[in-house]
This record gives C-alpha cells, structure tokens and sequence, in this order.
C-alpha cells in the first residue's frame, strides 16, 4: 500500500534586499539615555552624572587652590608707603566672629549627614521598588523620614548665619574694601555661599520632581549626585575656615 507523504516548502527570509523580507531585531544602545527595548538605562545615566559631578568638583578645586595662593601670595606683597617712600605691609588681621563660623560649621556638617541619608534612603526605594511591584509580595519597609527637606533647612540656616557672620564684620569695622585682608574674607566666603545655593537650588529640584511624582530613579539620581556635592562643600568650608582662622 502506497503513503502520500505531505510535502511543505519552506522559504527564507530575505534579510534586507529590496526593503522586504524579515530584519533581525535592533537594540537601541545609544546615547539618548535609553537600554534595549527603549526602557530608560538609569544606571547608566547615574554614572554619567556622578562622572559629571566630579568634573566640576574638580573645576571648584582649582578656583578654591587659585583664590588660596592669591590669599597667601598677598599677604606677603609689600606696597610702597607714599610717605616715607619705604616698603611696607597693609596686610591687617581681620577679627573673626570665630563662635558663630563654628555654628554655622555644625550646621552644616549636620546637614551632610542628612544629606547622606536622603541619599541612602532613597536608593533603598529604588533598590526595593522592583519587588514591591511583584504581585503578592510584601516587603517591610522603613518609614521614610524627611531627610531631604531636614537637609534644606539646615542649609538655608547656614546661609543666614553667613549672612548674619558678616553684618557682624561690619559691625566690627571690617568692610570688603576695607583692607586686603578683609576682601579675601568676603571673596572666599561669598563664593562658598553661591557654591552652596546652587546645590540647595538642586534638592528643592529634588524635592519637586517628587511632588509631580516623576519616576524615582529619576529622584534618585538628582539626590545621590547632589549629596556628593553637598558633602564636598561641607569639606570646602571647613577648609576655608581653617584657612582664614590660622594662616593670617
């Protein structure tokens, strides 16, 4: 007895000739910020930010070593004396509210730590949120505290203390054109401060990407990079205050 055996014909795919055929899938990997599939590589865009953080953290360096060795350099430059056509020295020891800079020190040194652990807290979400999402899954979380608003505050308080360190200059004779000396104060002060505002200007950033509910590893990106930041002018200024306390 005979068997009718089926015959199928297979075709290939035409790969790429005359605009037909099946094309093998692409994966987007290019520099727009997005992984395969075009879901959003926020890894990668944390390492970018932090690579760009650090380059202007070693921008701020160089002008802070700049203004250093202006400081230093001109304490020792002599000027000619029209009177008695002598070389003297103008430079003239600045007295320092020494007890409120230390307040403001702590202020801002407390306000690092919290800035550390907004920075810890949040990454902490976003390690989480993938199982959290999981249908089922229960995950105990700790309560999250308003570290990040707590790390304003204390920054905005610094500020008004530097404000109110230099009404009391005034108060003690020494204006920013009053001697060398005294220019180099508000000169290195003045900068620290704007230095600050722009990273007080990134957590209310921070802080608003929340309130419109924008994806937490967007968030978390903004408050991991800003407290690198922040915890590097908490160093600048302990730097800054030693060096106009010790080295006049």
């Amino acid at each position: 007895m005979g068997t009718l055996t089926p015959t199928v014909s297979i075709k290939d795919p035409k790969l790429g000739h005359g605009g037909s055929g099946a094309h093998p899938p692409v994966s987007d990997g290019g520099g727009d910020g997005r992984g395969e599939n075009g879901v959003p590589d926020y890894g990668g865009r944390l390492r970018r930010a932090r690579l760009g953080v650090l380059l202007l953290l070693v921008t701020v360096t160089m002008l802070f070593v700049a203004f250093t060795s202006a400081y230093i350099f001109r304490q020792g430059l002599p000027v000619l004396d029209e009177r008695t056509g002598k070389n003297i020295s103008d430079w003239v020891q600045v007295n320092l509210p020494t007890g409120l800079l230390v307040i403001n020190t702590l202020l801002l040194l407390l306000s690092s730590i919290t800035a550390e652990f907004a920075r810890r807290q949040i990454t902490q979400e976003a390690a989480l949120a993938p199982v959290q999402s999981i249908p089922g899954i229960l995950v105990d979380a700790e309560r999250s505290s308003p570290w990040l608003a707590v790390t304003i505050v204390l920054g905005l308080g610094f500020l008004a203390g530097q404000w109110i360190a230099w009404r009391e200059l005034q108060a003690r004779g020494f204006y920013l054109a009053t001697s060398p000396s005294s220019s180099f104060v508000y000169l290195l002060t003045a900068a620290h401060a704007i230095h600050l505002s722009g990273g007080i200007l990134a957590l209310l950033y921070a802080g608003i990407t929340s309130l419109l509910r924008r994806p937490l590893e967007l968030r978390r990106i903004v408050v991991d990079i800003t407290a690198w930041y922040w915890h590097f002018m908490a160093l600048l200024w302990i730097y800054i205050f030693a060096l106009l306390e010790f080295v006049r």
